[in-house]
């Protein structure tokens, strides 16, 4: 190749790059960066360490529910800002045959999903910092009730006795503030 096609098709290069959206090109305003999820091991050695609830995503690699939580729910920067902050995030494949150790015994992420009852796909499964089961949310659930239903557990008013019912009246415009 010549010199001058050489530095047509560079000044072409940037010239398209320069075209292109900050958002397309991963800077400015957009999904932002992908949540940054654990193996069941190392996650709930991470909730003993930091005192903080784990949540669960279990999926199968067929499903496309799960794919679809992944793609609008999970991806939400306030989904994703407040797990950050308030929960271990952990993946388990429920047809892996991954090893896993769960109340001291032995398990794949197979019979894993199966010893925490989880029996469709997605279903997310909050776990205490100790491992112990707190509820199952089977199904996909949309970005802004996901959101209420982390913040009814990642801010302490499952644990305080409070119903999710309560919690959604007191969290709606118009009710009480949650924290």
């Amino acid at each position: 190749m010549r010199f001058s096609q050489l530095s047509l098709l560079l000044t072409l290069a940037a010239a398209t790059l320069a075209a292109v959206p900050a958002s397309a090109a991963g800077a400015g305003p957009g999904p932002g960066p992908e949540i940054a999820w654990l193996g069941w091991d190392r996650g709930l050695e991470e909730a003993r360490t930091s005192r903080r609830p784990v949540l669960v995503d279990v999926y199968t690699d067929w499903c496309a529910w799960c794919r679809r939580m992944k793609a609008n729910v999970y991806t939400r920067p306030e989904v994703r800002d407040y797990l950050d902050d308030h929960f271990v995030v952990v993946e388990l494949n429920a047809e892996a045959s991954t090893p896993a150790r769960y109340e001291g015994r032995p398990f794949t992420s197979r019979s894993l999903a199966a010893r925490l009852g989880v029996s469709g796909y997605p279903t997310t499964v909050f776990l205490r910092p100790d491992g112990g089961h707190m509820v199952s949310v089977p199904g996909y659930v949309e970005s802004a009730r996901f959101l209420q239903i982390l913040r009814y557990i990642g801010d302490g008013h499952m644990d305080r006795g409070v119903s999710f019912k309560d919690f959604t009246q007191q969290s709606a415009p118009g009710g009480a503030a949650h924290r």
